[in-house]
């Protein structure tokens, strides 16, 4: 039985939305607009882009791009704009259950917090595309919070804004050992894994957590008892 809850921080693509691959898919077409290719960048980009799933798209770029910011911003501007194309043409849904999971959540007095990588425009064309501007309390970025993940900014500004009392009453799900990272620095009671996203069983295992879980719409059984 977990401890009250009163504020859930759920991920967007991998944990609340399916995005089927458009996330990579949008990073090799920026790579591919910038001309960059293997050879140009400080890692492995396929194994990198993996790896930091979850983080700050712009960090992700600063870093492949050996911390030259001004070509990082250049290939985020490519990459959301792939990635914006791929919302206009329908390919980001509902994951499973989210939909329920975060109805259920509300019904029972847990106020709620999206959280992504995406800048705040392309988070708010994934919200328009679903229709959950009424499904949640907060949608936040790294940009309107200091530093993306694994850092804990986005968690404590929802804390914050949404006036919860205590960390401890604040659970946090994603599907990236950098959300399990960010939820456990947070101070949060429960910090969830869930499989239906970028990284699987063994890289979330190893991160630090409390549960892991199937797939989100495993939380209200969690969460509400």
């Amino acid at each position: 039985m977990s401890p009250l809850i009163r504020m859930a921080a759920l991920d967007m693509a991998g944990t609340t939305v399916a995005d089927q691959g458009a996330v990579e898919e949008a990073f090799q077409s920026a790579l591919d607009a910038m001309g960059l290719v293997a050879g140009d960048l400080a890692h492995e980009p396929g194994e990198y882009v993996k790896r930091t799933m979850g983080q700050s798209k712009i960090d992700v770029f600063t870093e492949l791009l050996g911390g030259d910011r001004h070509r990082a911003a250049q290939a985020n501007e490519a990459f959301e704009a792939a990635f914006d194309a791929s919302v206009r043409r329908g390919e980001v849904a509902p994951l499973a259950g989210a939909e329920e999971t975060l109805a259920a959540l509300r019904a029972g007095g847990v106020r709620l917090c999206l959280t992504t990588g995406f800048s705040p425009a392309t988070r708010d064309r994934i919200i328009d595309a679903l229709g959950w501007q009424s499904l949640v309390d907060l949608t936040l970025s790294p940009a309107d919070a200091g530093r993306g993940r694994p850092w804990p900014d986005m968690i404590l500004t929802a804390i914050l804004r949404l006036h919860v009392d205590d960390v401890a009453e604040v659970a946090v799900v994603g599907d990236t050992a950098s959300d399990l990272v960010a939820g456990t620095r947070s101070g949060a009671s429960v910090v969830a894994g869930v499989l239906t996203g970028a990284h699987g069983r063994p890289e979330l295992e190893a991160a630090p957590h409390t549960h892991l879980l199937n797939s989100v719409a495993d939380l209200p059984g969690l969460l509400l008892g």
